[in-house]
């Protein structure tokens, strides 16, 4: 696939708040560098109204901010690219790595999530996976069903099921996401993952689930929240990330969220999840 590279002259204090707000534009890919922030969405959705759009952003930001240049990325061996990029890292209970990166120190203690990333999305890097990855020892049990709502690389959901799940479901919309979390839970060696192209229409009907998860944006999270609540069993947990700090007065007043006990906000840099209780 070819690919636009934009690259954004930005003081990296506010490189996570412009990423959320680039993300919703359909941006998939981000690199940070000081106060360079580099970019990347496909060619097919990016035109002139769209790079409007990124300039009034950036006036948010500041007069010092600005594209820096725009350029066509052709298709290439991606894989070669993150190569590069992603690093291994430990996250609380776990050691993220991927197959082309393995660390000489002792993980013994760490549960090992093996990703091979399509996207840098799901890869731990981003403060929302890391907050959630962070947290889900406290919220999984032995047994638990659980649900992943956008499940990029499939990383959570794979978590959850090496802390102990019995089985775990998850989708997207993207298409990457099907192919990309079905190979990582063949790397992981995890059994009971289902994973479907789609939103709430390809969870089966009448299924039930102790967990749900999702690591999404807000506007998404606002739109789906009330479809998924009715998935969710009796006592059981939602934890909602992609989040803003600011975003949490606008989440806890949600109508369909009103039913639940919000047990607890977390915060990594500028970003948040949030666990609520049925």
């Amino acid at each position: 696939m070819e690919y636009v590279e934009l690259r954004i002259s930005l003081n990296d204090d506010f490189h996570e708040l412009l990423i959320a707000e680039l993300f919703d534009l359909d941006f998939e890919g981000f690199e940070q560098d000081d106060d360079l922030l580099i970019a990347t969405i496909p060619t097919q959705r990016f035109d002139d109204s769209k790079r409007e759009e990124i300039e009034k952003l950036l006036m948010k930001f500041g007069g010092e901010s600005s594209i820096l240049s725009e350029k066509i990325i052709p298709d290439q061996n991606w894989n070669e690219t993150w190569e590069r990029t992603i690093q291994p890292q430990a996250i609380g209970r776990f050691y993220v790595h991927p197959t082309w990166s393995t660390t000489d120190a002792d993980i013994s203690d760490k549960i090992e999530l093996m990703i091979d990333p399509k996207m840098a999305f799901g890869t731990g890097y981003h403060a929302t996976t890391r907050v959630m990855l962070e947290w889900l020892p406290e919220v999984i049990s032995e047994g638990d069903k659980v649900l992943d709502a956008g499940t990029g690389t499939g990383i959570l959901a794979i978590a959850a099921l090496k802390l102990g799940a019995e089985s775990a479901f998850g989708f997207d919309i993207d298409e990457w996401s099907e192919t990309n979390a079905r190979e990582n839970v063949l790397l992981n060696k995890v059994e009971n993952f289902e994973v479907k192209l789609g939103s709430t229409e390809v969870i089966p009907k009448g299924e039930k689930f102790d967990v749900i998860l999702a690591n999404i944006n807000r506007n998404a999270l606002i739109e789906l929240i009330p479809e998924l609540l009715g998935f969710l069993n009796e006592d059981g947990k939602l934890l909602l990330s992609g989040l803003l700090e600011e975003d949490e007065p606008v989440m806890l007043k949600q109508e369909a969220l009103e039913k639940l006990t919000h047990l607890d906000t977390r915060r990594h840099k500028e970003w948040i999840a949030i666990l609520f209780e049925a």
